[in-house]
């Protein structure tokens, strides 16, 4: 039996942290099982003392305070407390269609790997948060799969903070830039929670799916990346959904379900907040996540996220799609987020 560790037994959290489980189990808090539509709750990486599982979180920090995750974090706090310049008094006059490039030129400029843009849902914003733009810009920036595949540990925890600031740091140069044009805009980039969930609105502007990990899989990174993000009423024209047949491939891949050790991660979707989607166990995997100084076994594992292997594995699947349905065309539905080059 290969040693993965599915098959080193079943984890089982430690006392100390069982004891600061809130009653309030974070599956409700998901709205997992729930079929009507409702804005999400903040649930983690939020202020400690607005949330059930806060003394979770803050447990956490204890247990991942390693001089390296330790200056990670920092130099993350201190990007994110960067306050944006004011909004010019003029606004610049162009065509929606010459803003479009402009904003992904300047975000790939700013070190954004692929941008992608969508209307702003304003169900999709955090219960008590209030964003009253038209748009979401949506920035990823690709992670380094060497120190990804070491997960869990201060390797991964370490890169996996060091691309969230990446995202945060191209964000603001991209909120910066257009408020210099005059227009409103806001930029979030995590770990930290912010007022908006990135995931659904990362899919909208076609930066990928949704996977069986309850992460997207993206046709050039596969799931090794993460988000960023900036809000703004600039006149902009959004960019569509990317299909690429991941679904098929999640419904028989085992990979991530057999590799992770809280048994979190389910092979059927589920209704949450009114839309069936992939579901990862919140209560579950977030105490193994916690003794491990985090986790992202199930991106490290995820066929897709090995180098080089997305964008032949999304051609595979679009043909193996083809043969079964020939009327489909292969391919996405629409023009992806932007690539660089």
């Amino acid at each position: 039996m290969d040693d993965t560790p599915a098959d080193r037994g079943v984890f089982r959290p430690c006392a100390e942290q069982v004891a600061l489980i809130p009653e309030v189990s974070g599956n409700t808090i998901n709205g997992f099982g729930e079929t009507q539509a409702r804005q999400p709750r903040h649930i983690y990486w939020h202020d400690p003392d607005l949330i059930e599982h806060g003394r979770l979180q803050q447990w956490y920090y204890t247990q991942n305070a390693s001089p390296a995750a330790t200056a990670a974090r920092d130099k993350a706090r201190a990007v994110e407390a960067r306050a944006l310049p004011p909004v010019a008094h003029d606004k610049a006059r162009q065509a929606p269609d010459a803003w479009t490039k402009a904003v992904k030129d300047t975000a790939l400029a700013a070190g954004a790997d692929q941008v992608g843009i969508t209307p702003l849902r304003q169900d999709l914003v955090y219960q008590g948060c209030e964003l009253d733009y038209k748009w979401i810009i949506v920035l990823a920036v690709r992670m380094d799969y060497e120190p990804l595949s070491q997960a869990p540990g201060i390797t991964t925890s370490v890169e996996v903070m060091d691309k969230y600031t990446q995202g945060t740091s191209a964000a603001y140069g991209l909120a910066a830039w257009i408020r210099e044009q005059g227009w409103d805009a806001l930029h979030h980039g995590g770990p930290k929670a912010g007022p908006v969930l990135l995931i659904p609105h990362a899919i909208s502007a076609g930066l990928g799916q949704l996977g069986k990990h309850g992460s997207m899989i993206n046709r050039e990174f596969g799931s090794s990346f993460r988000l960023a993000c900036v809000v703004t009423d600039l006149p902009l024209i959004a960019d569509h959904e990317d299909d690429l047949a991941s679904d098929d491939f999640c419904l028989s891949c085992q990979a991530c379900t057999r590799a992770c050790p809280p048994r979190a991660i389910s092979d059927t979707k589920h209704p949450v907040r009114g839309a069936t989607k992939w579901y990862v166990d919140f209560d579950k995997c977030i105490l193994y996540f916690n003794e491990n100084q985090s986790c992202a076994i199930c991106l490290a594992v995820c066929p897709w996220s090995r180098p080089g292997v997305a964008p032949s594995l999304a051609d595979k699947m679009a043909r193996r799609r083809v043969r079964a349905t020939p009327n489909s065309m292969p391919g996405s539905k629409g023009a992806p987020g932007t690539l660089p080059g």
